[in-house]
């Protein structure tokens, strides 16, 4: 049996701020790192024998702390672009909510929650689609079809077409999908067949990141 885990990074510090991220190469907070140890903690009765990653250092360093929290560092490891976040374009950097006030609450929910509209200069769902699930069909899934425990410490926007592939999502449903921070994926096949899927409750973490306004952000929805 072979074993996929998808992770999303841990809180950073733009998701604090609720700032659209991107690209832009933001660490964790203190509480992303404690919540990628805490996440590792509920993956103590698997043995990994990969890992893949973005090349963002929210994600690296989420799997970083998950995998010495797990004594595990010694497992190959592939960091590449094509697991990177979504490019949010002219977006990135800019607060959340004042964005919606600025440009209107639907257009931007429509850049952010419409699988094939792109924002300004950036990457539509689709367009990430384009370059992470070619990827991971290419160089992830063949390990887990052949028995392997693979873990994946991406993003929301970058985990969401592997997510889409597996379940077999519409790209409306997919677009609409939540995807929670530091929250473990788990996908269980024999061979291609996939088996079972779970979602791993990991109690006490921050699992949303920011929204379109800041009563939202406080009611923590994404």
């Amino acid at each position: 049996m072979g074993v996929l885990i998808l992770i999303r990074h841990g809180q950073s510090q733009w998701n604090l701020e609720n700032r659209f991220t991107g690209w832009t190469d933001i660490p964790l907070t203190d509480r992303g790192r404690a919540d990628a140890a805490t996440a590792a903690a509920t993956l103590s009765s698997y043995r990994f024998d990969r890992a893949f990653t973005s090349k963002l250092n929210r994600a690296t360093e989420t799997l970083s702390i998950m995998l010495g929290a797990l004594k595990q560092t010694q497992i190959p490891i592939e960091a590449d672009t094509a697991l990177n976040e979504r490019h949010y374009g002219d977006l990135q950097g800019l607060n959340k909510a004042e964005t919606a006030a600025k440009f209107g609450k639907e257009q931007v929910q429509l850049w952010r929650r419409s699988y094939g509209t792109r924002p300004p200069k950036g990457e539509s769902m689709e367009d990430c689609e384009t370059r992470t699930l070619p990827y991971f069909l290419d160089k992830i899934f063949p390990h887990v079809a052949q028995g392997e425990t693979v873990l994946v410490a991406a993003h929301g926007n970058s985990l969401r077409p592997i997510i889409k592939y597996l379940d077999k999502l519409t790209p409306e449903s997919a677009a609409a999908l939540e995807i929670g921070l530091c929250t473990p994926y788990v996908y269980t096949f024999e061979g291609e067949k996939l088996m079972k899927k779970d979602i791993i409750a990991v109690e006490g973490i921050v699992t949303q990141g920011a929204s379109l306004t800041e009563k939202s952000v406080k009611e923590g929805r994404v």
